[in-house]
């Protein structure tokens, strides 16, 4: 008999037994829930045998990995739908990603959005079916042999490109559909209880537009119908705070086709993004950061000491200057190393905090970029800490209160996530584990809940990534703290011990916003372009009612100007209620009415964005009322 460890609850099992009838053996409600399961921290198929003492998590839809699997499951059900309706269709790759899925396919023709609807029918049908799925393995010649029947040249390419490493090819069969897969997945088709389509999209098969263009579908799915129609009232939503639509109205920001993934910022959104600028300058310099700068372009030889020329080029922007080849930075760490070696570093000297500002340019593919959130041309916040070994822990302690202040302070809540060792990595396993180790307690000790992402670290070093919550419950990665023992080593840096003698420092790369363009696209959505007032471009608009109150609106306005605040007047000949509306319209957190009552009692009539109409005020209160409110950081 096996000992299985479930989250406590040791119980014994005949080997063999698998991670679906232990679920099962539970309780029927869990079984009936169970998406995958966890053995000693690997995700594994329902299916899988269990064969030794082991720690087992049954896996939910709840937790991120049961979400995988479901999602991945409804991506074989969207793909055997597609064969019943397109029977000549070629299938390339159906992932599950962090909202839903998608798959790749290869058609006779574009679907139209009729077609989206004729696939999410069929999907139910096979759904209602309760198709069960089946696992099965052949060699890499059968498994070939089986995909080249089928005319199926995508998963011919697969298999080929597997069948090297002498291991047996996974398949996952449900009812006339046979999918080349390593899974996990649900027990059945009829699991998945809602779905829907949600998009159709061009891909290059590999991501490669040399390669043919093949039509992506995506979708989402859930246990139950009322989890989707909130799902479906959430994506409407995000379209009237979608950035790129407020972006525009509000004169913030523009894609120009002369530069794509290349942002031009217009002078409001110049406003904003000095305004967030200069709040990282104010934090960074009360946590004892000093600012540097470094150049933009570095020669090809500095890349290859830091390893970004043979882990990154891919993504970086080259050129040749004087015969010698040269990169636009992608990252901002390389220059930091240089900036530390400009004069010997003593104990003393460290923990040496350097913050930066720097431009980055990374290539993305076409396909890949959305307004801000991923652009190939962005403002990273970067700093880069060197220290001792003995202060490490101290120092990724003051990081986190750091982020934490910030997201706190535009009415985030995140979660974090630990990222280990990659395969494509740099350095010694002891140098990993004593950073990972660093990392882990660090955070456990502040009282940080945490989970942890296998395999996803930097080449240099673990990280902790902090994923922001919005107000529509989405998720985005920002802030990250990185601990690296290899640039250090590469780039010889040194410092003088107490001892006399020379020792190497360690160091972390980390940013809060991220990306300050990413941030301020989040920024829009987050408050549906409604910044508080200390962020607004336009912080108050005063409206004079007709041209006999003019000269004095102008004189509240220059009064307001003179207080510091970002004000101006509405001195058109267009109707009161026209000019509140525009004023609301362009989200102004403050519009200050103006009429003959107002001039003679020299006070102005306030309205509020959020509150409405505040009534009669003097000045001099509103400008002490807008004063806390901006001194506080205070969010609608």
């Amino acid at each position: 008999m096996l000992k299985v460890n479930l989250k406590g609850d040791v119980r014994e099992f005949e080997s063999g037994t698998t991670v679906a009838e232990i679920a099962k053996s539970i309780g029927a409600g869990l079984y009936k829930a169970a998406c995958a399961g966890k053995i000693n921290g690997a995700v594994v198929d329902l299916r899988t045998p269990v064969t030794q003492d082991c720690d087992l998590e049954i896996l939910t839809f709840d937790s991120t990995d049961g979400k995988k699997a479901y999602w991945h499951t409804t991506s074989h059900i969207m793909a055997q739908a597609v064969k019943h309706l397109f029977p000549e269709a070629m299938f390339a790759i159906g992932p599950a990603i962090d909202e839903g899925f998608y798959y790749d396919f290869d058609l006779p023709r574009t679907l139209t959005p009729d077609d989206l609807s004729d696939i999410e029918a069929e999907m139910k049908k096979i759904i209602k079916e309760d198709l069960p799925l089946e696992r099965f393995e052949l060699e890499p010649q059968a498994a070939k042999e089986l995909m080249e029947k089928e005319n199926q040249k995508y998963k011919v390419e697969l298999i080929e490109e597997h069948s090297g490493k002498g291991e047996k090819i996974s398949f996952y069969r449900q009812g006339d559909y046979t999918d080349l897969c390593a899974g996990p997945h649900l027990m059945s088709t009829g699991r998945v209880k809602a779905v829907k389509l949600t998009n159709c999209t061009g891909a290059y098969w590999r991501a490669d537009a040399k390669n043919k263009m093949l039509q992506r579908v995506y979708g989402i799915s859930f246990p139950k119908a009322a989890e989707l129609e909130a799902y479906v009232t959430m994506l409407e939503e995000a379209k009237k705070r979608d950035h790129r639509k407020l972006g525009k109205e509000l004169e913030l920001f523009a894609i120009m086709e002369e530069g794509p993934g290349f942002p031009f910022f217009l002078p409001k959104g110049m406003i904003l993004k000095n305004l967030l600028i200069d709040y990282w300058r104010e934090i960074h310099r009360k946590a004892g950061y000093q600012e540097i700068s470094t150049p933009v372009i570095l020669n090809r030889s500095l890349w290859e000491r830091s390893g970004h020329w043979d882990h990154y080029k891919g993504n970086m922007y080259t050129t040749v200057i004087d015969g010698e080849d040269y990169a636009i930075k992608p990252m901002n760490c390389p220059g930091g190393m240089l900036v530390y070696k400009t004069k010997m570093r003593s104990y003393k000297d460290l923990p040496l905090r350097m913050g930066e500002l720097g431009l980055v340019h990374r290539h993305e593919l076409s396909g890949a970029l959305h307004g801000l959130m991923r652009v190939r041309c962005f403002t990273q916040d970067d700093a880069h800490i060197f220290m001792t070994k003995e202060q490490i822990k101290d120092e990724i302690k003051g990081v986190v209160r750091l982020i934490d202040s910030v997201y706190k302070t535009f009415g985030f809540t995140y979660h974090i996530e630990l990222s280990t060792r990659p395969e494509d990595s740099m350095g010694s396993q002891e140098d990993w584990d004593i950073a990972t180790e660093s990392l882990r307690s660090a955070i456990t000790e502040l009282g940080y809940d945490y989970e942890v992402n296998e395999g996803d670290g930097a080449f240099y070093g673990p990280k902790l990534d902090f994923h922001l919550t919005d107000c529509l419950g989405r998720t985005w990665q920002c802030g990250t703290i990185q601990l690296d023992f290899q640039m250090p080593e590469r780039f010889e840096l040194e410092y003088t011990g107490a001892d006399g003698e020379k020792h190497r420092p360690i160091m972390i790369h980390r940013v809060v916003f991220g990306s300050i363009e990413r941030f301020i696209g989040i920024l829009i959505e987050q408050y549906a372009g409604a910044f508080p007032l200390w962020l607004a471009p336009e912080q108050v608009r005063v409206l004079p009612i007709s041209e006999r109150q003019r000269e004095y609106a102008e004189k509240v306005s220059e009064q307001l100007s003179a207080a510091g605040l970002r004000a101006s007047c509405d001195t058109r000949s267009e109707k009161i209620g026209y000019k509140i509306r525009e004023a609301q319209l362009q989200k102004i957190p403050y519009m200050l009415v103006v009429g003959d009552k107002e001039v003679e009692s020299g006070a102005v009539s306030v309205r509020s964005r959020k509150s409405g109409d505040l009534g009669s005020m003097e000045v001099s209160a509103f400008l002490a009322k807008t004063d806390d409110e901006i001194q506080s950081k205070a969010i609608d």
